[in-house]
């Protein structure tokens, strides 16, 4: 089905974009990418990944701020994509905590102008990203995508939780279909910078100590990149419709075509089992600086993906040391380190 149609991947010189990318140009897409490249962590990461893209003649790089109305609108009526797929925009629980409002203009004016592009151009399927902060303080677990979810715990959540509630009520209004997926930690080669594997795998083999929040008491649902990409490619043609009846189980709105969706491992390990695989893969010992609980973040997640798998029939499979083993021989490689 996939055959000469045309995908938008806003963020595609990300992380998640530039692997959605690369799988997607592998499946027969052409993919559209815009990135706004901005300076929250290195840019020249970002532009060796798109670097890299293009040397597959069905990608076309486009550099523009999805806060820009008229760069976003001109893009996708130029370019007439059917599905797009949003993944821009300000990432990061600590980083919100100190610089809130670029997570007003990217999260919030961003994420608007890719929904009204997106229902002036009539696409077939716009999906978008959301994150398991969104679950906040619940405590029932695993988190279920039917589970209430109104007590976020930061502000980046608390955007993206918004960022649902907008795209809903387009779905109901025009009839737009929407898959919000929510990621549990993705991580994996090509990774960014701010995120704790590649924190802590750069200070383990500078020999330096690494910072181990809640004195290492927390629990993540780690999830390969490699495997979240490859559900939401799957997600695309899995497009929500209205239905009379919502099945059981499923997150489907009773009043639009709009569904949210967990893509995780389904599995939390503790996070000194994950640095235990780091010390494994680099051969290196951690020195721990054990620390309290950072404002706004959780102490455990942990996905139920049974949806996902109702939907498309895959799980996400691969474990933490495999994983962790692939970062850090990238690490190695791309910064020549021994």
């Amino acid at each position: 089905m996939s055959e000469k149609r045309t995908v938008l991947v806003t963020g595609s010189a990300g992380f998640i974009g530039y692997w959605l990318s690369t799988l997607l140009l592998q499946h027969g897409f052409r993919v559209v990418g815009l990135d706004a490249m901005t300076d929250y962590y290195d840019v020249q990461l970002k532009e060796r990944r798109h670097a890299m893209l293009l040397q597959n003649a069905g990608f076309s790089a486009h550099i523009g701020a999805v806060e820009d109305m008229d760069f976003v609108s001109d893009l996708v009526s130029r370019e007439q994509p059917e599905i797009i797929v949003h993944l821009a925009g300000q990432a990061g629980v600590r980083h919100s905590l100190d610089a809130p409002r670029d997570y007003v203009t990217a999260n919030l004016v961003g994420t608007f102008n890719i929904i009204e592009a997106a229902k002036q151009q009539a696409v077939d399927h716009l999906l978008m990203a959301s994150t398991s902060s969104v679950y906040g303080a619940n405590t029932k677990m695993p988190y279920a995508e039917t589970d209430k979810a109104d007590s976020q715990m930061s502000f980046y959540a608390a955007t993206k939780k918004a960022n649902e509630a907008m795209a809903h009520s387009y779905a109901h209004l025009y009839d737009l279909p929407v898959t919000m997926f929510r990621f549990f930690t993705v991580y994996g080669p090509w990774g960014r910078p701010d995120m704790a594997l590649f924190k802590f795998t750069k200070a383990i083999l500078n020999g330096d100590p690494i910072d181990v929040y809640n004195h290492g008491q927390m629990q993540r649902d780690f999830t390969y990149v490699a495997d979240l990409v490859e559900g939401i490619r799957l997600l695309i043609d899995t497009v929500p419709q209205r239905l009379d009846r919502v099945p059981d189980g499923d997150s489907l709105s009773p009043v639009a075509p709009f569904r949210v969706v967990n893509i995780g491992n389904a599995s939390p390990v503790a996070l000194g089992d994950y640095i235990a695989a780091i010390e494994e893969a680099t051969g290196r010992v951690a020195t721990k600086n054990f620390m309290d609980m950072q404002p706004g973040d959780v102490p455990a997640t942990w996905a139920d993906t049974s949806l996902l798998k109702t939907l498309t029939g895959y799980q996400p499979k691969t474990d933490v040391r495999t994983g962790v083993a692939a970062f850090v021989d990238w690490y190695r490689e791309y910064y020549d380190v021994s």
